[in-house]
Formats: structure tokens, C-alpha cells, sequence
């Protein structure tokens, strides 16, 4: 990833928040609690790693599919190659 040391930081802090969120469902399934309040849970996580899979993919997009070097290729050739990432990673 060639993100810079700053927002390598924030992406680490918002994993650890998801891990954190994960280990309170464990501990909500352990402890029998209600099952709307463990689907809540597990919204929360997903829309938190739909956002994280989306920040990594874009800065994917930006540093690595339309970098310089690639720059050079056509168009469609480019987006070909953004859609097949997005199909990869967003199924």
C-alpha cells in the first residue's frame, strides 16, 4: 500500500475499533443476548469494514492503477482493470 505513515495510522486505529467491535459480539452471543441486538452488531461491523475495504481500494485505484507508469495505457484498458478489481474485492 503506498499510503503515507499518517493514514496508515488512522486505517490500523479503525481496524482495531472493528476488532473491538467483533470481540463484543462474541461476547454477546456467549451471553445469550438478544438477537436484534447482535444483528446491530454485526451491521456495525460490516459497514465498518465496507468502509475500510473501500478507503484501501481507493487508494489502490489512485496509487497503483492510474500511477504514472500506467498512465500510458488506454482508457479502457484502465477501466477494465478498475471493474475487475471492484468485481474482486466487493462480491
Amino acid at each position: 500500500m503506498a499510503v503515507v505513515e499518517k493514514e496508515r495510522q488512522k486505517l490500523v486505529a479503525r481496524i482495531k475499533r472493528i476488532r473491538g467491535q467483533v470481540d463484543t459480539i462474541e461476547r454477546s452471543l456467549t451471553t445469550g443476548d438478544d438477537c436484534a441486538d447482535v444483528l446491530m452488531l454485526l451491521a456495525n461491523v460490516r459497514g465498518g469494514i465496507n468502509s475500510l475495504m473501500a478507503e484501501v481500494l481507493e487508494d489502490h485505484i489512485r496509487h497503483h492503477l492510474l500511477s504514472n507508469e500506467r498512465s500510458s495505457a488506454p482508457p479502457h484498458e484502465l477501466a477494465e482493470d478498475m471493474i475487475d478489481l471492484v468485481r474482486a474485492y466487493l462480491k
